[in-house]
C-alpha cells in the first residue's frame, strides 16, 4: 500500500483545505512530521485513518468528539480525500462525517448525513466512479489492504506510546493487543465451543441421571411394601456409580414383588375351590325348590281339569253336529245360485219385450227368430246402394277439387304474367348490387392493411405516456430507496461501533462467580465493567443491521425496477415514432403526429371507412344468392305458366265424366231411400229393429234354461239333507258359521293340551322324589355363596395387583436398563469433551503451563514478533540487546506472553521493564516494526509502502539516533518510505524532506519542505 496525496478540508484543526503529497515527501525514503504541540499532526495521521475506514483510531474517537474544525466557516462541509495505490490498484477515497449545516430556506442548521465516494484511475479512461455505498467502500478497502483499522492503526500508523507500554506490559495487557492484531478469536471460540460442548453434554449426563432417579421413583411407587425394605442410592444426579446403584436397588425390589406374586396366587386357588363348592350347593338347593314348586303346580292344574270336563263334553256336542251340516252346505248355496241367475233372466225378457212393437208382445222364441232373419236379408240387399251413395258423394267432392284447381291456376297464371312484365329491370338491379359488394370488399380489404399499424401506433403511445409516469415515480421511488438505504447503512454503522465501545461491559453481563473469563480466563471478577447509558446490545445492531438489508434490497430493486420501466419506455417510443407502422389513407401513418390525439384520429377515421366498407362487402354473397334465386324463380314461373294450361285442358274432359257417372247412380239410389232421406239412414232403422228382435229372442232362451237349472237345484238339496240326518232342508240350513266353530275347536284343543301337561308332569320322577324330601332353603345357600364370592373376589385383586406390580416392575426395570445403556456413551463423550475443554481451558492438570488455546497461539504469535524486532534491535543496540519470547509463569497469572531482552554483555536475560528510556525507544521501535511485518504477513503479503512513527525520539542520545535512523533508511531498500513524527529539533537539521504543520489564528497549515526549499 502506497500513499499519493491526502486532501483535509474542515478537518481538526485545519480549517481550511490543505493538501498533503505524499509522493513528494516518499521520495526520499524518510520524511519528518514535526510541527508544534497542539498543530495537527497527529491529525493528519487521523485523517489517513479516517479516509480509510471512516473513522479515527479507537482512543480519538470518543463519544461526543467531532472531526470538524471549530475555524472553518458554517458554509464550508468537512471532507477529507485520499489518493493511495493498494494491490496494484490506484483508488481516491472520499469522505464526510455526519456535521451540521445551514438549512436552504430559513434559518438554523440541519445534520447532513454521513457520505462517501469511491473512485478508481484508468490509464485509458482516468477516474471512474465505483461507488458511494458506506458498506461496499469499506469491504472493498478492507479487503484490499487486508487490515482492520485497529491492525492498521498498529502497523501503519505505529501510535506514539503504545508499544513501550506493550513492551512493559503484564501477560494480560499483551495478549489484549496481540488479540485485536492477530484476530484470534476463532480459538477463543474454539474454547468457548468446548466449553459449551462440556456444559452441554454436563446437561444431558445430568438429565439421563435425573431420568433414571425418576424410574426409580416410580419403582418404589409401583412396588408398593416392597419398595420399603431397600433404600434408594444416596448418589445425585451426576455422580459416578447412580446408574449402577439403581440397577441393583431394583433387582432387589423385584425379588420382593415376585413373592409376594406367589403368595397371592396361593391364596387365589384356596379361594376359588371354596367359590366352586357354595356354588354347586346353591345350584342344588336352589333346583329342589323347583322341582317342590312344580309338584304343587301340577297337582293344582290337573285338579282345574276334572272341574271343566263337563263344558268340555257340551263342545264337543255341539261341534259334531256342525260338521254334519257342513255335508249340506254345497247343496244349499247351488241352489241359491240357481235362484238368483233364474230371477235375473226374467227381468232382462221382460225389459226386451217393452221394446218390440205391440203386434210381437205376446210372440214366443221362434217367430221372433224368423222375423229376424227376414230383416238381416232386406238389410244385405241395401249393401249396393250404399256403395253407389258413397261413390255419389265423391264425385262431388272430385268436382269440387277440379273447381279449385281451375281457380288456383287462374290465378297463378295471371300471378306470373304480372311478375315476367318487371323482370328485365329486377335483374339489372340485382347486378348492380353485386358489383358495389365487390368493390366494398377490395376496399375493406385495404383498410384493414392500414389499420392494423395505425392501432399498435396508438397503443405504444398509449403505453409511451404511461411509461413516462411511471418513470417518474420510479425515480422518485429509487431516490427514496438510496436515501433509506444510506440512513440504514450509516446508523448500523454507528450502532455498531457503540456496541464495540461498550462490548466489555456486555461481556461482564456473561460473568458468572467462580466460573473462568472467557477473556483472561481469570475465575475471579473484581471489578467487572458496566454498561453505560444507551448501551447499545446485539440485538439491536442486529436488528439495525437487517433494516440496512432490507432498505439496500429495496433500493436495488427500485433501481432494477427503473432500469426495466426504461426499457419498456424506449421501446415503446420506438413503436410509436415507427413510420413504417403502417399508412393512412392520404399518406403514410409515421407523417402524422405521434401523438395520442393526432393517432386517435387516424385510427377512428380508417376504423370508420372500414366499417362502411365492410358493411357493404357483407352483402356481396347475399347480392349474389338474391340474382341467382331471381334467375330460378324466372325459370320456374315459366315452367309452371305452362303446366297451368296443360292442367286447364286436362280438367274440361274429366268434368264430363263425372257428369255421366252421376246420372247413372242417381237413378239408382232414389229405388233403394223409400220413405228415408239416405240409404244409410234407411239400413239405420232395419239395423235397429234386428237388434231389438236379437235381444228378445235371446232373453226368452235364457230364461227358460234358468228355470231348468233352479228346478235340478232343489232336487239336489232335497237328496243332500236326506244323507246327512236332516228331516227337511230348512232344517240342516240352520248350522254354524265358521267362526263358532273354530272358537269351539280351539277350546277342546286347549283342553285336551291342558290334560296331556299335567300327565306328562305328574309322570315325572324327579319331581315326585324332591316332594318327599323337606323343603328347600335356597337363601342360606346363597348367602354361604355370596360370602365365599367376596372372598375370591378380594384374593383376585390381589392376586391382580402383584402381578400387575410385578409386570409394572419389570417394564420400569427394563426402561431404567435402556437408560443405562444410552447414557453410558453420553458419560463417555461427556469425560472425552471435558477433558478437551480443561486443556484448551488451562485449568486441566495436562496442562502443565495453564495456558488456553488462543493464548498459546498468540505466544506463537508474539515469538515470530520477537524474532523479527531482534534483527532491527541488534542493529540499534550495536549488537547488545536480544528480544525473546517467555513462556513462564508469572506469580499466580498464567503463561505464555512474557516478553524479556538478553544483554549479550552480561549474558543475562531480564525484564524488558529494566531498560532506560532511549533503550525503551529503540526496543519499543523494532517491535514495531517487527510486529509490522508479521501482521502484513499475515494478511497475505500485503505490501505495506509507507509507514508512520509518532514521536519518542526526543530521549535518544546522538549515537543511538543516528543508529535508528540507520534502520529506518533501510527501510527504502524494500522500497519503503518512512515518516517519523516528532518536534525533536535536531530531527529537522538530520532529515531534509519535511512536512511543517503550522499553528495558526484562524486553524492550521501544512508546509512541504525538501531540501531546504519550501513548498504549501
Amino acid at each position: 500500500m502506497r500513499l499519493h496525496k491526502l486532501t483535509l478540508t474542515a478537518f481538526g484543526p485545519f480549517g481550511a483545505t490543505q493538501e498533503v503529497d505524499f509522493d513528494a515527501l516518499s521520495s526520499a525514503g524518510i520524511f519528518l512530521l514535526h510541527g508544534p504541540t497542539g498543530a495537527g499532526k497527529t491529525s493528519v495521521l487521523d485523517a489517513v485513518c479516517y479516509g480509510l475506514y471512516g473513522a479515527v483510531p479507537g482512543a480519538r474517537q470518543s463519544p461526543g468528539t467531532s472531526l470538524r474544525s471549530d475555524h472553518a466557516p458554517a458554509d464550508r462541509p468537512t471532507e477529507v480525500c485520499l489518493e493511495l495505490t493498494v494491490a496494484g490498484r490506484r483508488l481516491e477515497v472520499t469522505r464526510r462525517p455526519a456535521q451540521p449545516r445551514p438549512k436552504k430556506r430559513g434559518g438554523g442548521f440541519t445534520t447532513e448525513k454521513a457520505q462517501s465516494w469511491l473512485r478508481e484511475y484508468h490509464p485509458e479512461h482516468g477516474w471512474k466512479a465505483l461507488s458511494r455505498s458506506h458498506q461496499e467502500i469499506g469491504e472493498e478497502i478492507g479487503g484490499l489492504i487486508g487490515m482492520s483499522r485497529d491492525q492498521f492503526c498498529q502497523v501503519v500508523l505505529l501510535p506514539q506510546g503504545d508499544f513501550a507500554r506493550f513492551l512493559r506490559a503484564d501477560a494480560e495487557a499483551r495478549g489484549k493487543l496481540l488479540g485485536r492484531l492477530f484476530d484470534t478469536r476463532r480459538f477463543a471460540a474454539v474454547e468457548e465451543r468446548l466449553a459449551e460442548l462440556r456444559r452441554g453434554a454436563e446437561a444431558r449426563v445430568r438429565t439421563g441421571d435425573e431420568q433414571i432417579l425418576a424410574l426409580a421413583q416410580r419403582i418404589a411407587q409401583a412396588a408398593g411394601p416392597a419398595g420399603e425394605e431397600a433404600a434408594l442410592p444416596e448418589e445425585r444426579p451426576g455422580e459416578p456409580g447412580l446408574a449402577e446403584g439403581v440397577l441393583q436397588w431394583a433387582a432387589v425390589v423385584r425379588s420382593g414383588a415376585r413373592e409376594r406374586l406367589d403368595i397371592a396366587r396361593c391364596v387365589l386357588a384356596g379361594g376359588e375351590a371354596r367359590n366352586t363348592a357354595a356354588r354347586h350347593a346353591l345350584e342344588a338347593e336352589r333346583e329342589r325348590a323347583r322341582l317342590q314348586q312344580r309338584y304343587e303346580e301340577t297337582r293344582r292344574r290337573a285338579a282345574g281339569l276334572e272341574d271343566r270336563r263337563a263344558e268340555r263334553d257340551r263342545c264337543h256336542e255341539q261341534l259334531a253336529r256342525a260338521r254334519k251340516a257342513d255335508l249340506v252346505a254345497p247343496a244349499l248355496d247351488l241352489r241359491d245360485e240357481a235362484e238368483r241367475a233364474h230371477r235375473a233372466a226374467v227381468g232382462v225378457r221382460e225389459r226386451a219385450l217393452a221394446g218390440l212393437p205391440p203386434e210381437l208382445a205376446g210372440a214366443g222364441f221362434e217367430q221372433l227368430a224368423d222375423r229376424e232373419r227376414g230383416l238381416r236379408a232386406e238389410l244385405g240387399a241395401l249393401e249396393a246402394a250404399r256403395r253407389a251413395e258413397r261413390r255419389s258423394r265423391e264425385i262431388e267432392t272430385e268436382r269440387a277439387g277440379l273447381e279449385r284447381q281451375s281457380r288456383s291456376d287462374d290465378e297463378l297464371i295471371q300471378e306470373t304474367v304480372d311478375w315476367l312484365d318487371g323482370w328485365e329491370a329486377a335483374r339489372r338491379s340485382l347486378r348492380d348490387r353485386v358489383e358495389k359488394a365487390q368493390d366494398a370488399a377490395t376496399r375493406a380489404e385495404q383498410l384493414v392493411g392500414r389499420l392494423g399499424p395505425a392501432r399498435r401506433r396508438l397503443e405504444a403511445a398509449r403505453r409511451r405516456d404511461a411509461l413516462r409516469v411511471q418513470e417518474g415515480a420510479a425515480v422518485a421511488a429509487l431516490a427514496t430507496a438510496r436515501e433509506h438505504a444510506v440512513d440504514a447503512h450509516e446508523k448500523w454503522l454507528a450502532l455498531r461501533e457503540q456496541r464495540l465501545r461498550g462490548i466489555a461491559a456486555e461481556l461482564a453481563g456473561q460473568l458468572v462467580d467462580g466460573v473462568a473469563c472467557t477473556v483472561c480466563g481469570s475465575a475471579e471478577h473484581p471489578k467487572p465493567a458496566r454498561a453505560e447509558a444507551g448501551h447499545v446490545d446485539r440485538a439491536t445492531e442486529e436488528t439495525a443491521l437487517a433494516a440496512h438489508q432490507r432498505a439496500d434490497r429495496a433500493r436495488a430493486e427500485a433501481q432494477s425496477e427503473l432500469g426495466i420501466l426504461r426499457e419498456r419506455l424506449a421501446a415503446a417510443r420506438a413503436e410509436a415514432e415507427d413510420p413504417a407502422a403502417g399508412t393512412s389513407t392520404s399518406g403514410s401513418v409515421g407523417e402524422v403526429s405521434a401523438s395520442v390525439a393526432g393517432l386517435q384520429a387516424v385510427v377512428d377515421r380508417l376504423t370508420r371507412e372500414h366499417a362502411d366498407a365492410h358493411r357493404l362487402a357483407a352483402g356481396a354473397h347475399a347480392a349474389r344468392e338474391a340474382l341467382a334465386s331471381a334467375e330460378r324463380e324466372h325459370l320456374g314461373r315459366l315452367d309452371d305458366r305452362q303446366q297451368a294450361e296443360r292442367r286447364a285442358a286436362a280438367r274440361t274432359s274429366q268434368r264430363e265424366a263425372l257428369d255421366r257417372e252421376q246420372a247413372a247412380l242417381e237413378a239408382e239410389l232414389v229405388k233403394a231411400r223409400g220413405d228415408c232421406a239416405s240409404v244409410a239412414e234407411h239400413a239405420g232403422v232395419l239395423e235397429r229393429r234386428v237388434a231389438l228382435l236379437a235381444e228378445a229372442a235371446e232373453a226368452l232362451r235364457a230364461e227358460q234354461s234358468a228355470a231348468e237349472r233352479l228346478k235340478e237345484a232343489d232336487g239336489r238339496l232335497a237328496d243332500a239333507a236326506f244323507r246327512a240326518g236332516f228331516d227337511t232342508p230348512q232344517a240342516a240350513a240352520k248350522r254354524l258359521d265358521d267362526t263358532a266353530q273354530r272358537e269351539l275347536q280351539h277350546r277342546i284343543d286347549v283342553w285336551q293340551r291342558e290334560a296331556a301337561t299335567v300327565a306328562d308332569r305328574l309322570a315325572e320322577e324327579d319331581a315326585r322324589a324332591a316332594a318327599g324330601h323337606p323343603p328347600a332353603a335356597p337363601d342360606a345357600a346363597r348367602a354361604a355363596y355370596e360370602l365365599s364370592a367376596k372372598v375370591l373376589r378380594d384374593s383376585v385383586a390381589a392376586h391382580a395387583a402383584a402381578q400387575e406390580r410385578s409386570a409394572e416392575l419389570g417394564r420400569l426395570s427394563r426402561l431404567t436398563e435402556d437408560g443405562v445403556r444410552v447414557l453410558g456413551p453420553l458419560r463417555q463423550e461427556y469425560e472425552r469433551v471435558a477433558r478437551l475443554a480443561g486443556l484448551t481451558a488451562g485449568t486441566s492438570a495436562d496442562n502443565e503451563r495453564k495456558m488456553r488455546l488462543e493464548a498459546y497461539v498468540l505466544a506463537a504469535r508474539l515469538e515470530q514478533v520477537a524474532a523479527a524486532a531482534t534483527a532491527r534491535l541488534q542493529r540499534m543496540s550495536s549488537g547488545r540487546y536480544t528480544l525473546v519470547h517467555s513462556d513462564e509463569r508469572s506469580g499466580g497469572r498464567r503463561a505464555g506472553l512474557g516478553l524479556h531482552v538478553v544483554d549479550s554483555w552480561t549474558g543475562r536475560e531480564r525484564d524488558t521493564a529494566t531498560l532506560s528510556g532511549g533503550e525503551t525507544f529503540s526496543a519499543s521501535l523494532a517491535l514495531a516494526l517487527g510486529l509490522a511485518d508479521v501482521v502484513s504477513d499475515e494478511a497475505g503479503g500485503v505490501r505495506l509502502d509507507t509507514l508512520f512513527i509518532d514521536e519518542g525520539f526526543g530521549s535518544l542520545d546522538d549515537q543511538t539516533l543516528d543508529e535508528v535512523l540507520d534502520v529506518l533508511d533501510s527501510l527504502r531498500e524494500r522500497d519503503r518510505s518512512v515518516g517519523i513524527v516528532s518536534h525533536v529539533a535536531d530531527l529537522r537539521r538530520r532529515i531534509p524532506v519535511q512536512l511543517e504543520v503550522v499553528k495558526e489564528r484562524h486553524g492550521s497549515a501544512v508546509v512541504h519542505r525538501a531540501g531546504g526549499t519550501l513548498s504549501g
